[in-house]
């Protein structure tokens, strides 16, 4: 039961709501719900003794327009229309139903002045598993206005349900901007991304962990007096994982080298960076599904509408563009360590892990494999915070773009899973070869588990299917 109350919406409950499909158990707060609806009434009262944007005026460049009387009636639903102009492919089941939790809870926060019966009936919508059609293009960071007006669309009854559906429900003057006014359908994205890379940073400990114990390396670069020499959060932890992994208490036998390549000697340093800038973007994301970014905002504590620029998202697409940079650091390491498996000098096995005639390849295609994940993934690190955009006639002259920073973080995370796969699969295959004694350390899990569905064929073959199983096997290694 995903408690919706406008302030404790968690970033695991998104994630719940994206992988359900039908019904979703949501425990809507009746003090929250009282509260949107005492907002709804002041925002009433306000537009009849003051100016209002979007409510007694048009939008954008249209500021200043008023909103004859006579005209009121219709105001929302021709915002609505108008701003519906979504495009390209229809938005994922999973983000859909992410998008509309968040905006729920947001309007529960009790700032927006939408009307009740709108958000009844979203909260209808997410308790029964309905699912408007909604498009992916149309926001820039600054709200994702074409794919909420086409969500209140289908709440209105003017626009189709891909699944289920709930009664059509009036729209209000004010309601259209209280509906659009924010960045649900982006936070979302983001937010499954940076789940997504959470669980992979956490898998990539224990794939790491196992090329290590496969090259036999050093612990000294994971020692404790080592890491408290310059303690950064990020990087103490992954130290600490590492040992927690490979069972270094006391003092660990030595390793083959005097110093490993930088993939297994560098790894607390570079894989650190990313676990701040996921805890970093965690945070953000913490505050913005819980966060009231309605313009204006009505406020019934001090019975007023605020104009404002809650809106824009710089924060989120500058935490996604850390990420994604961070992230494909940690990724070069892997295909690096990648390199190691490979080569006889570290592993004292034939070259490339072949097992058959002279002239074998092994896993030889999994580096190609990798380096063109790692490119997919480099051009995904590219920071979409360098772009800006001017819109509405000259008045909307930023964007941060995060909607695009969030995209970006999802194919990252495609690309990344599959470099780490790959390494997973030379290193279990190393591991084999040696027949390496893990003895008891939490790394064994992690092999077994491995081993107990990658196929222990060393003939030359297809790998193709390895490496789907190996990806297949990252959330499993996440928990070890």
């Amino acid at each position: 039961m995903i408690r919706v109350d406008g302030r404790t919406l968690r970033c695991a409950d998104v994630v719940t709501a994206a992988s359900t499909e039908g019904p979703l158990g949501i425990d809507v707060s009746i003090a929250a719900l009282r509260g949107a609806e005492s907002a709804w009434k002041l925002a009433e009262e306000l537009s009849t003794r003051r100016i209002v944007y979007g409510r007694t005026t048009g939008v954008g460049a249209n500021k200043e327009d008023p909103v004859g009387e006579g005209e009121s009636p219709d105001h929302g639903l021709r915002l609505l229309r108008s701003h519906a102009g979504g495009s390209g492919d229809v938005m994922s089941p999973g983000q859909t139903r992410a998008m509309m939790l968040i905006r729920l809870n947001q309007l529960l926060a009790g700032r927006s002045g939408l009307s009740p019966e709108l958000i009844g009936a979203l909260a209808a919508a997410v308790r029964t598993g309905a699912l408007p059609l909604v498009h992916r293009l149309g926001a820039i960071g600054t709200g994702d206005l074409a794919p909420l007006a086409e969500t209140a669309l289908a709440l209105t009854g003017e626009r189709p349900w891909l699944a289920g559906g709930v009664p059509p429900v009036p729209v209000r003057a004010g309601d259209a901007l209280a509906f659009m006014s924010s960045n649900a359908a982006t936070l979302a994205e983001a937010t499954l991304a940076a789940m997504r890379l959470d669980t992979l940073t956490r898998a990539s400990h224990v794939v790491a962990a196992l090329t290590y114990i496969a090259l036999d390396g050093n612990p000294e670069a994971y020692a404790t007096p080592v890491h408290e020499a310059r303690p950064h959060a990020g990087q103490v932890a992954c130290a600490a994982e590492m040992r927690r992994l490979l069972g270094m208490e006391g003092t660990p036998k030595p390793g083959r080298r005097i110093q490993d390549p930088f993939g297994l000697r560098a790894f607390p340093q570079v894989q650190g960076p990313a676990l701040d800038a996921i805890q970093y973007l965690r945070d953000v994301l913490a505050v913005e599904i819980n966060a009231s970014t309605e313009n204006p905002m009505i406020s019934t504590v001090h019975q007023d509408a605020y104009h404002h620029a809650h809106f824009h998202t710089a924060y989120v697409s500058t935490a996604l563009d850390q990420v994604r940079a961070t992230v494909h650091q940690v990724a070069e390491l892997s295909v690096a360590r990648l390199g190691d498996l490979v080569e006889p000098e570290f592993t004292g096995l034939r070259p490339f892990l072949a097992a058959g005639p002279s002239g074998s390849s092994g896993v030889m295609i999994l580096e190609y494999v990798a380096h063109d994940a790692l490119t997919e993934l480099r051009q995904a690190a590219l920071p979409a915070t360098l772009g800006t955009a001017v819109v509405s006639r000259g008045i909307e002259d930023h964007a941060s773009f995060s909607t695009q920073a969030a995209r970006a973080a999802t194919a990252a995370g495609s690309a990344y899973q599959q470099v780490l796969a790959c390494e997973l699969v030379a290193a279990v295959r190393a591991l084999r070869m040696r027949k390496a004694d893990l003895v008891s350390l939490p790394a064994r899990d992690a092999y077994e588990a491995a081993a107990a569905v990658l196929d222990p064929s060393v003939d030359d073959r297809p790998l193709t299917e390895d490496i789907a199983r190996a990806v297949s096997l990252l959330d499993t290694l996440a928990l070890v």
